[in-house]
C-alpha cells in the first residue's frame, strides 16, 4: 500500500502464528543513494536479499528531491512489489525494510518504513532491533494510550517532534540535527536507515547489537543489514558501521558522526547472528558466517564424539555445522531430511495431530538413508523443542536405529529483548529442564550442546564483543519489562517493572512448564520400567 504525503490506506490483512520453533528473525534494512539509477529496483533487490530476516511485511520509500513516496504492505517482498508498484517509486535515493515483529503486532500499520511529515521536513524510517524503553519514549512524545503501534512508532514520533521544534524552511539538515538530539534517548537495539528529501542516513546503536554495513556503487552508496544485499546490487563492501556511529549520505558523499558518548559505546553484536540469523554468505566482524558455522560443528565433534553411521544436518541452518562435525569426526555426512522450500510460513493448528502434520509439511525423512542407521543429527539451536521432538519422532518412524542430537550453540535459557522473538522464559525448554530432561523429552539417545567458549572460539574474531544474554542471562542494557508486545500494540497502560541488574530472573522456573512436566512423567515411567525389569 502507498503513503504519499498524508495518504495511508490499510488493507486490513489477517495475521497468523508460526509453527516454527526457531527464534524469530530480526528485521532487514537497506538504503541507497544513487542519482541516475533506478533506486526503487535496487532497494527491491536489496530487501529481497534480506528476506530471511523478516517475512511479515515489506516496504520501500523513495525521494525525488521534493516529495517522499512510501509503498508497503503485508507479505513477502515478491508479493508486495511488481513492476507497477516499483514504477511509482521514482527518485535518486531510497530505503527498504523487511519486518519480523518483536514489538508491536503483525499488522499493516506497523509495517515499515514509517513516514512522518512535520513542518518543513518529511522523512521515512526503517528499524532493525528492539527498544527496551518504548513506554518512556511514548510518554516523552505525549502519545496517548492505544496509539503506540511499536517501538519504531515511538522513535519516529520523537524524531518528528524534534524536527518540528528546530526545523525551518531553509535548513536541509533538520533531520540530522534532530537525530543528534534524540538518538541518545533510545535504549536497546537499533540499526536504522532513514530518508529525507536529500539524504540517506544510517545509524547503529552504541552496542551494535544488529549489523549494518556500508557499500560503494559506481554511482553512489548503499547501506544494508548484511553484505549479500550489497553483492546483489553490485556494490563493493566498504566496512561495517561502528557501534554508536551515524553516517549521512548525500550528493557530497559520506559523512560520519558520533551521536553517543564514548563511555556508552561497547560492541555487543548478537552472537546468534553467527549461529542462525545471518545468511551463510554474510561477512560479520570480517568473518564468513558459513565458515564459522562449519567450525562450530568441528568444535562440537571434538567436544561430544559419538560412534555413528551418518551425520546429518537439520535443513537449512544445521547443515554447515553438520558438515564440520562429519569432517572432524570422520563419520560420513548424508541427507536424512528433505525440506519443502516453497511452504513459506506454516500456522499453528488446533490439535496436536494437525501440528504434527504441519512439521511434515516442512520436513520429510529420506527413509532409504535412515533405516537401520545410527544418526548424528546436528541443529543450530533448540528453543521450545516442539519441532525438534516431532522431527526425532519422524526419524524413529523412518527406522533410525539411534538418534544422537548435537546442537551447535549452548542451551537457550533466556528471552531476548534486543530484536529476537523467543517468547517468555516459561516457553524456553532449556530454562526449565536440564540436559538429561531435555534428552528424555526429545526422545533422543544422547544430547550435547556446544559450550559458549567453544562457540565464541569457532567464530574466530578474537577481542570482538558479543551479546550472549539469551545464553547467560547477562543483559548489556538494563531491561524494562513492559507488559508484552501485544499489550504495547494495544496501548496497555500497565506500569513497567524495571530490572537493573544482570543476570536477572524474569519468571520463576516453575511457571507453566508443560514440557518439563511431561519430561518428568516420561522419566518416572522409564524408572518404573527399569525397576519392573530388575524385579
Amino acid at each position: 500500500m502507498c503513503e504519499h504525503g498524508d495518504v495511508n490506506v490499510d488493507p486490513g490483512l489477517a495475521e497468523g502464528e508460526e509453527l516454527d520453533e526457531k527464534p524469530g528473525e530480526a528485521c532487514g534494512v537497506f538504503g541507497v543513494f544513487s542519482p541516475g539509477s533506478a533506486v526503487a529496483h535496487l532497494a527491491y533487490l536489496g530487501i529481497y536479499a534480506l528476506q530471511h530476516r523478516g517475512q511479515e511485511s515489506a516496504g520501500i520509500a523513495t525521494s525525488d528531491g521534493d516529495h517522499l513516496t512510501v509503498v508497503k504492505d503485508m507479505g513477502l517482498v515478491s508479493n508486495v512489489f511488481d513492476d507497477r508498484t516499483l514504477a511509482a517509486l521514482d527518485g535518486s535515493l531510497a530505503i527498504g525494510h523487511t519486518r519480523y515483529s518483536t514489538t508491536g503486532s503483525s499488522m499493516w500499520k506497523n509495517s515499515q518504513p514509517i513516514y512522518r511529515d512535520v513542518a518543513h521536513t518529511q522523512f521515512a524510517l526503517g528499524h532493525n532491533g528492539n527498544l527496551v524503553n518504548t513506554s518512556d519514549l511514548a510518554d516523552q512524545a505525549g502519545m496517548l494510550p492505544g496509539t503506540v503501534g511499536s517501538d519504531t512508532d515511538a522513535m519516529a514520533e520523537l524524531i518528528a517532534l524534534e524536527c518540528e521544534r528546530i526545523g525551518h524552511e531553509d535548513d536541509p539538515d533538520t533531520l540530522e540535527r534532530a537525530l543528534l538530539q534524540v538518538l541518545p534517548l533510545f535504549k536497546g537495539a537499533f540499526s536504522l536507515v532513514l530518508l529525507d528529501r536529500q539524504h540517506v542516513i544510517g545509524v547503529r546503536d552504541p552496542h551494535g547489537f544488529r549489523p549494518l554495513c556500508l557499500g560503494k556503487l559506481d554511482t553512489g552508496w548503499v547501506l544494508a543489514s548484511e553484505t549479500p544485499a550489497l553483492d546483489v546490487v553490485g556494490a563493493h563492501f566498504v566496512r561495517e558501521l561502528d557501534p554508536g556511529e551515524m553516517v549521512i549520505i548525500d550528493s557530497d558523499g559520506v559523512r560520519s558522526v558520533r551521536p553517543f558518548d564514548d563511555e556508552h559505546v561497547e560492541p555487543k553484536l548478537c552472537l546468534f547472528e553467527f549461529v542462525y540469523f545471518a545468511r551463510p554468505d554474510s561477512q560479520l566482524y570480517g568473518k564468513n558466517v558459513h565458515q564459522a558455522r562449519v567450525r562450530m560443528g568441528e568444535h562440537l565433534a571434538a567436544q561430544a564424539p559419538i560412534e555413528a553411521d551418518m551425520v546429518m544436518g537439520v535443513p537449512e541452518s544445521g547443515i554447515p555445522a553438520a558438515e564440520g562435525f562429519a569432517r572432524f569426526s570422520g563419520t560420513p555426512y548424508g541427507h536424512g531430511l528433505v525440506k519443502n522450500r516453497y511452504i513459506g510460513r506454516t500456522f499453528i493448528a488446533p490439535s496436536q495431530e494437525l501440528r504434527a502434520l504441519g512439521v511434515r509439511m516442512k520436513l520429510n525423512p529420506l527413509k532409504e538413508n535412515i533405516t537401520g542407521q545410527r544418526l548424528v543429527v546436528v541443529d543450530d539451536s533448540i528453543v521450545r523443542g516442539t519441532t525438534t521432538r516431532a522431527m526425532v519422532a519422524m526419524l524413529r518412524e523412518a527406522g533410525a536405529a539411534e538418534v544422537h542430537m548435537r546442537i551447535s550453540s549452548p542451551p537457550y535459557r533466556w528471552p531476548c529483548f534486543y530484536g529476537m522473538d523467543t517468547g517468555s522464559r516459561s516457553e524456553l525448554l532449556a530454562a526449565n529442564m536440564d540436559v538429561e530432561e531435555i534428552r528424555t523429552y526429545l526422545g533422543v539417545d544422547t544430547l550435547s550442546y556446544l559450550t559458549l567458549d567453544a562457540l565464541v572460539d569457532a567464530v574466530g574474531a578474537p577481542g570482538a564483543g558479543f551479546c550472549t544474554a539469551c545464553l547467560t542471562g547477562e543483559y548489556p542494557v538494563a531491561i524494562t519489562v513492559e507488559s508484552s508486545s501485544s499489550q504495547a500494540a494495544e496501548g496497555a497502560a500497565a506500569a513497567p517493572v524495571r530490572v537493573e541488574q544482570a543476570p536477572l530472573t524474569l519468571l520463576d522456573a516453575g511457571a507453566g512448564l508443560l514440557p518439563a512436566e511431561e519430561a518428568a512423567l516420561l522419566s518416572a515411567q522409564a524408572e518404573q520400567g527399569d525397576r519392573d525389569s530388575d524385579g
